[in-house]
């Protein structure tokens, strides 16, 4: 059930079916200059539409800003801290638990370091304070991994490379506009440098033109499938 659709007297009547609630996270952040600011929040919350016509569980609104590091300088990117992450995760699932929801899922379209960890340090801190809560961290790209690597052509893919570029061309194909390059950052890590575009200037992992609609049709079905068997633990775990 789609939340922000709904009226409190269904809240109300839906909360009797279920106790589970998905809250999607994305960005506001460049993915080169052939896919749209909100391709993370995009991706993951059509996704999710598709999950809750499986599972009569609630989908909040998607939250559409996250802690971008890498892509922080480029063009578009409106990116948060992960302090503020952590607030807005904690207060979210906390306001949820208090209407009576009890698993909660926090999954992200965006696979950022540091805004995964805010993410996870955030329910690390709700399970200490709530009882009976159950509360996941995950996205979609880091436990498919295998999967849809098997999937694309490009070795490594990732930012805005093949994969997300097939996603939003089954998903939004009127967003994409041509494909950008062939392009991987040449960060210096260990290093941490100020200059990130120096070293990413176009912003894409990966090779956007080896993207197709049936590559995008393909991942969305997989990991609809995973998150739906995800879910269906929650009925098997106990606190």
């Amino acid at each position: 059930m789609i939340l922000e659709n709904i009226t409190m007297s269904e809240f109300k009547k839906q909360l009797k079916i279920t106790k589970t609630i998905i809250f999607p996270f994305g960005t506001v952040e460049e993915h080169g200059s052939h896919l749209p600011l909100n391709t993370d929040t995009l991706i993951i919350y059509e996704i999710l539409k598709r999950v809750v016509k499986k599972r009569k569980v609630f989908l909040a609104p998607p939250l559409y800003y996250g802690v971008c590091t890498s892509t922080s300088q480029h063009p578009g990117t409106i990116s948060i801290s992960p302090a503020t992450l952590r607030r807005i995760t904690f207060d979210i699932a906390k306001d949820a638990y208090e209407k009576g929801l009890r698993n909660i899922f926090l999954i992200s379209g965006h696979g950022g370091g540091l805004h995964s960890s805010a993410m996870k340090e955030a329910a690390e801190n709700l399970v200490h304070e709530l009882t009976g809560i159950k509360i996941a961290v995950l996205c979609p790209y880091d436990i498919l991994y295998k999967e849809l690597s098997e999937l694309a052509e490009t070795p490594h893919d990732s930012h805005a490379g093949e994969i997300e570029t097939s996603l939003i061309l089954y998903l939004a194909p009127e967003l994409v506009k041509g494909r950008a390059k062939e392009e991987y950052p040449t960060l210096p890590k260990p290093f941490t440098v100020k200059n990130k575009i120096k070293y990413w200037p176009g912003g894409v992992w990966g090779n956007p033109g080896k993207a197709s609609r049936e590559k995008g049709e393909k991942a969305v079905k997989l990991i609809v499938n995973k998150l739906v068997d995800i879910l269906d633990m929650v009925k098997e775990t106990r606190v």
